[in-house]
């Protein structure tokens, strides 16, 4: 997950990518700290959203700590290469971003809410790095699904790039599109930062608040108080 000064910093083309392969990359069942499955079935009535930001490690522990999110998963989007390994997309070959998958309940927490997390979990001017890590695979994405989460990605960005402004940071870099297929990354991959309390997360945020995910309180509330009943039975180090 550290960036080296001689990463690829443009997204190959279908042609000069890497094949892949017709089979999925085995992965975890279920979610190490919820237990639940992380390709579904999921809950009726519940959404999902794909977001890139950098590292996926630190990517996937900022949203299962959220209340409402029901399970998160780490993967590739974006790309060419169909199921490539983490090592084909270190390579740059793949043009795949590291993504996280969230799946959640829109009662609890709203799309507009996820979106500000996000927003506020990294530095989306950066271009093709987070922080060290720099590479295609650490760009900032949004894949949406459905119009209404397309309406409020482009919203939210438009209005995150005047807070920014206010500020002094450039241009937001974050790449808005419809979401293609995502590949879930290797078992080892799956909840790293609750296998490994110690591992590496290289996220860092501008500290400039999103203005967006206003009227969500009271839901986050009746969330949070939920989520803490959860996570009471859970093991110390996975809380």
């Amino acid at each position: 997950m550290f960036g080296f000064a001689r990463k690829k910093l443009d997204i190959p083309s279908a042609a000069d990518a890497l094949p892949g392969r017709d089979t999925p990359i085995p992965t975890a069942a279920k979610h190490l700290v919820n237990g639940n499955p992380l390709k579904g079935p999921y809950p009726a009535g519940h959404e999902i959203a794909y977001l890139a930001f950098g590292c996926y490690w630190g990517c996937e522990r900022e949203f299962w700590i959220r209340p409402g999110v029901w399970v998160t998963a780490v993967g590739n989007i974006g790309g060419t290469t169909p199921n490539p390994t983490y090592e084909e997309v270190c390579s740059g070959q793949t043009g795949h971003a590291e993504a996280v998958m969230v799946v959640f309940d829109p009662n609890v927490v709203s799309y507009d809410q996820i979106l500000k997390y996000f927003w506020e979990a990294h530095d989306p001017t950066q271009g093709m790095r987070q922080g060290n890590d720099v590479g295609t695979q650490y760009r900032s994405g949004i894949y949406w699904v459905g119009d209404a989460q397309r309406d409020a990605a482009l919203a939210s960005k438009a209005a995150y790039q005047k807070a920014l402004d206010a500020r002094g940071y450039g241009s937001i870099t974050t790449e808005v599109r419809e979401a293609p297929e995502f590949y879930f990354a290797e078992t080892h991959h799956q909840q790293y930062l609750a296998r490994n309390p110690n591992g590496y997360c290289g996220l860092a945020g501008t500290g400039v608040t999103c203005p967006i995910g206003v009227g969500v309180e009271a839901r986050w509330v009746v969330g949070f108080l939920s989520y803490s009943a959860r996570a009471s039975s859970l093991p110390a180090a996975l809380r």
